[in-house]
């Protein structure tokens, strides 16, 4: 992503954060790329993870679209994954999203989302 992507992202992102922050949750780290987003919020007992998620794509979509800071219309894709994280790990997740640009070199989208559902799949198999 060039200079003038990197500055559209973060205003959308700052939005983001704020709007996240109004809704009595809170944003620990983000970050986008192209294709997907992570990130890691404690949200609010009260707001579901669907109603959060809906929080931060719609008015995302309804920024990049009234600014015009990508060609053509915004959407996002109509599914997404949200995974639990104890407290006592909230440090790595933040390092591990932080890491994103690098991590993205050695390991494609769909390889870490696979990984990622394999290994879900073993930790709720393995409890049973």
């Amino acid at each position: 992503m060039d200079r003038k992507g990197r500055d559209r992202a973060k205003r959308v992102w700052e939005l983001r954060i704020k709007n996240v922050n109004n809704h009595g949750c809170k944003l620990y780290t983000i970050y986008a790329n192209p294709e997907h987003v992570h990130f890691l919020v404690s949200r609010d007992p009260k707001m579901s993870e669907n109603a959060l998620v809906n929080l931060i794509a719609d008015a995302s979509e309804i920024f990049i679209n009234n600014n015009n800071l990508c060609k053509g219309k915004f959407y996002w894709q109509p599914s997404c994954s949200a995974f639990s994280v104890s407290k006592k790990d909230v440090d790595k997740v933040c390092k591990y999203i932080k890491n994103q640009p690098i991590h993205h070199k050695k390991q494609t989208f769909a390889e870490e989302t696979e990984m990622f559902l394999k290994f879900y799949q073993r930790t709720l198999s393995s409890k049973k």
